[in-house]
């Protein structure tokens, strides 16, 4: 599957979950996890997919909480591999 890259891993956390939750094709990752096949998630429904995975409240979080983060970055790579922007280990 083709898309735009993630945000590139230098900016910071909250940014980057940001920049993810706009994207049509996170959107669509999204609305798949939570049971919606062949549907998309707005941008605001993909950020709720985001804070319920990463645990947080808000995405301002991912800045300084370490246990987000690293559920963020695992959520990053998940997406990338369903995308096909990396190779999915079986």
């Amino acid at each position: 599957m083709s898309g735009a890259p993630s945000a590139p891993a230098t900016r910071p956390a909250a940014q980057r979950a940001g920049i993810l939750c706009n994207d049509p094709q996170f959107q669509r990752f999204a609305a798949i996890r939570c049971g919606f096949p062949g549907h998309s998630f707005q941008a605001s429904a993909a950020a709720e997919y985001l804070r319920t995975c990463c645990k947080v409240t808000s995405r301002r979080e991912l800045d300084w909480n370490r246990d987000a983060q690293d559920r963020f970055e695992r959520l990053c790579t998940e997406f990338d591999a369903w995308a096909g922007r990396i190779f999915n280990q079986r």
